[in-house]
């Protein structure tokens, strides 16, 4: 089997990288913009893009659905546009679906997660088509990593996560 790509947003993308970057089946991680109206968007130029993350998985070891239910304990998917103090578009849950069964996979999983009355709220993460993936710049790619005392908001909730 060869590697699979996945396209999240979760709020600042420092935090969900450093997190997903330790994951068994991660190959890699980049961090950039997405699902916004802006061509080649930069951190101080993104219009409505998402911080998101690109991730390479293999899943021989990781499931897509498997890297989704880890994405959503590490993020509030309940707070629309924000994530601890960050606020905005910006900041907003997002799947980026690339094909139908991505697509299918994250909304079974929502409408499970919603039964479970686990999380705190409605879930608002949109599930939408991926667009344009600008990478961020090199400051932003690794950024816990090289400042590892930096600002995130991301922590793992071990009570959310539906029973296997």
């Amino acid at each position: 089997m060869s590697n699979e790509k996945a396209i999240l947003a979760g709020g600042c993308f420092w935090g969900v990288e450093e997190l997903f970057r330790h994951r068994a089946g991660v190959v890699s991680t980049v961090v950039g913009y997405t699902g916004g109206d802006v061509r080649n968007a930069t951190y101080r130029n993104h219009g409505t893009h998402a911080e998101g993350i690109e991730i390479v998985f293999d899943p021989a070891v990781l499931s897509y659905r498997g890297l989704l239910e880890y994405f959503f304990q590490i993020h509030d998917p309940t707070t629309k546009n924000r994530q601890g103090n960050d606020r905005g578009t910006s900041y907003r849950s997002a799947i980026f679906y690339l094909d139908e069964k991505q697509k299918e996979t994250a909304n079974k999983l929502i409408a499970e997660m919603e039964a479970s009355g686990k999380w705190p709220g409605k879930i608002v993460t949109e599930v939408v088509p991926a667009t344009d993936f600008w990478n961020a710049e090199e400051e932003h790619q690794d950024y816990l990593k090289k400042h590892p005392f930096g600002y995130t908001c991301h922590f793992e909730r071990p009570d959310w996560k539906l029973s296997k």
